[in-house]
């Protein structure tokens, strides 16, 4: 995936262009550096997006690429673990980034906390891209994966929608077909994640059968629990935290300090970052 030189606001560092063109040059302009490599399959995904945006934003911020294996003493400074990993950089400092590859839709909330979109965005893209629903994008992958069905971006894109949709259960055969070669990329560990944590709703009654537990006996802590795990699958994450924030403040050590493993949990699939430091830092003031 080489860069492609017609793209003003994207280029390739490496050890000697870094220290001018990455670090001075956030100084000016907010640089994004990709951490990617030939053999990654959510790379072939993420990097012609982030390539897509960088033209639409008009150079409100620059694309910096970097080959991991071409360049393992940068990857190293940053403490890269997987990729792709996205690594935002204003005014010479770190200020945010992520692991994995997100949708397009996410990858413009990410940067619209940071950076000002200019007013010529291709605007009829951006909303077909806010309109599509996680069913309808669950139909126009599975139509693209029966085409080629051994590409494993397609099937964790397939799977993203399902969690999207509230049915991590049907991401299992999806994640059980990718190959072992990215078997440790973070977006398979989330995913992986994800539906270990949603396994345990199987033999769980459903939302009305729980709520009624809950008002029979405000201290029902396993039905608050599981009623939480239905609000987080079922796109409510904030009301699933609120409950097990309620949890861990009313009764700590319940069931071996449940509540708190949830929370941790939680925070590790959130892509919504302004929400993860929100609640980390209430569950913070309880614990500490």
């Amino acid at each position: 995936m080489s860069t492609d030189l017609s793209a003003p606001h994207v280029f390739d560092v490496n050890q000697e262009n870094f220290e001018s063109d990455v670090v001075q040059g956030s100084l000016s302009t907010p640089i994004l550096i990709d951490f990617w490599a030939t053999w990654c399959e959510p790379c072939k995904t993420l990097g012609p997006m982030l390539e897509k945006l960088a033209a639409q934003y008009q150079g409100a911020f620059r694309l910096a690429k970097i080959d991991v294996d071409q360049n393992g003493e940068l990857a190293g400074m940053f403490g890269i673990r997987s990729i792709p990993t996205v690594v935002l950089l204003k005014n010479g400092e770190i200020a945010d980034g992520f692991s994995g590859a997100l949708t397009e839709g996410q990858l413009r909330e990410f940067l619209d906390k940071h950076i000002e979109a200019p007013s010529a965005q291709e605007p009829a893209a951006e909303e077909e891209t806010a309109e599509e629903s996680p069913a309808a994008a669950i139909r126009r992958l599975q139509s693209a994966l029966a085409a080629e069905p051994e590409r494993s971006d397609l099937k964790l894109d397939l799977a993203e929608a399902l969690l999207d949709e509230g049915r991590p259960a049907d991401m299992k055969p999806l994640l059980e077909s990718l190959p072992a070669d990215i078997a440790e990329d973070a977006r398979v560990l989330r995913l992986r994640a994800a539906l270990e944590f949603s396994q345990e709703l199987t033999a769980s009654p459903d939302d009305a059968a729980l709520a009624q537990q809950i008002a029979d006996d405000e201290q029902d802590w396993a039905a608050r629990d599981q009623l939480a795990l239905r609000h987080f699958f079922g796109g409510q994450a904030e009301t699933a935290l609120q409950s097990w924030l309620l949890i861990l403040q009313h009764a700590r050590d319940w069931n071996d300090g449940q509540a708190r493993q949830r929370l941790l949990k939680a925070f590790s699939l959130l892509q919504d970052l302004d929400l993860v430091g929100r609640y980390r830092r209430r569950m913070a003031s309880l614990l500490f």
